[in-house]
């Protein structure tokens, strides 16, 4: 019975590790920017890991065409792929620190 207790303090130091390294990586990735383009390059788009949009830059030639729907679908477009950039990289980020495992919550 020793060993099992042992072993599941053994089990409950890593857990706590690995909670804190998640943790940390959490707030670091909550600083960096990730950009999004669409367009070619007409609007791109920052976010942070926070999922909050840092910046929007829209090409003036985009601006002068006058079509507003092809100018609110280029924004969507690059905010959405910001957004999809700061996920990937949160989540491989976070499977090296869980070696894979998903966990609910981070």
């Amino acid at each position: 019975m020793k060993g099992m207790a042992g072993g599941m303090a053994g089990l409950m130091k890593q857990a706590n590790q690995m909670q804190m390294k998640m943790k940390k990586l959490q707030e670091e990735l909550a600083t960096r920017e990730f950009a999004g383009t669409s367009g070619g390059g007409a609007v791109t788009a920052k976010v942070n890991g926070d999922n909050k949009v840092l910046s929007l830059v829209i090409n003036p030639e985009v601006v002068k065409s006058d079509d507003i729907e092809m100018l609110q679908d280029l924004v969507t477009s690059a905010v959405n792929d910001a957004l999809k950039v700061a996920k990937e990289t949160s989540s491989q980020e976070m499977s090296k620190i869980t070696g894979g495992i998903n966990l609910p919550g981070f």
